[in-house]
């Protein structure tokens, strides 16, 4: 059994939470996909995404993100391969001609499944060692080495940060994908949408790729 105190995990959630409600490329990329997507792909991206905090949760626990924080070969690889990818996500975007919606009870309805935008969240955050950094930081502040086991407290934590992103992510999803239902109810404005969508993953790829390791 892993031995951790409600004083621990409950100041570890605190600034868990604050973490990934404050701005930043991920609950950016849910709320644009949320307007621009609908609420499937919102929330799938979102769900992506605290898959790919659970993997960064693996690495630190395992060692492997101090390996690539140690490698500057290792970092740029995934730097410049997480940044490729979002660029090529914003150029799908730009590309699109607008969600396709069906009238269901009145509302305009996504016809686009989940699956493919947990998979990109995954990917997007997964492949990206800025998070990984980030994790590799910001576990080990709230293990408590008098408690032993610093790996499995480690794991723990992660994992509640995996949880509690799913359900901010997912909140953020829904609402992002009901006011945009109704804006999407117009073509045009849906077309924007996902425009300005493609803008924020192409921006979001660059900045990635000039981003440095401290």
């Amino acid at each position: 059994m892993i031995d951790v105190s409600i004083a621990q995990v409950a100041g570890f959630l605190l600034a868990a939470a604050l973490i990934t409600l404050a701005p930043g490329p991920d609950n950016l990329s849910v709320l644009s996909l949320g307007l621009s997507r609908g609420r499937r792909a919102g929330i799938g991206f979102g769900l992506g995404c605290a898959l790919g905090c659970f993997t960064h949760t693996v690495w630190a626990t395992l060692g492997v993100t101090a390996l690539i924080a140690a490698s500057d070969t290792a970092f740029a690889a995934l730097k410049f391969a997480g940044a490729a990818y979002l660029v090529w996500l914003g150029a799908q975007a730009l590309k699109s001609s607008g969600a396709k919606f069906t009238a269901e009870a009145g509302a305009a309805a996504t016809q686009e499944a989940m699956r493919p935008y947990v998979m990109r969240g995954f990917v997007a955050n997964a492949i990206n060692p800025k998070v990984a950094l980030f994790f590799l930081a910001f576990l080990p502040q709230f293990v408590d080495p008098a408690r032993g086991n610093a790996a499995a407290q480690t794991a723990l934590l992660g994992t509640l940060f995996a949880a509690q992103t799913v359900l901010i992510f997912g909140a953020l999803g829904w609402y992002a994908g009901t006011v945009g239902g109704w804006l999407r109810g117009r073509p045009a404005v849906g077309r924007w949408l996902d425009r300005a969508t493609g803008v924020l993953f192409i921006g979001l790829g660059i900045r990635l790729a000039l981003a440095e390791r401290g």
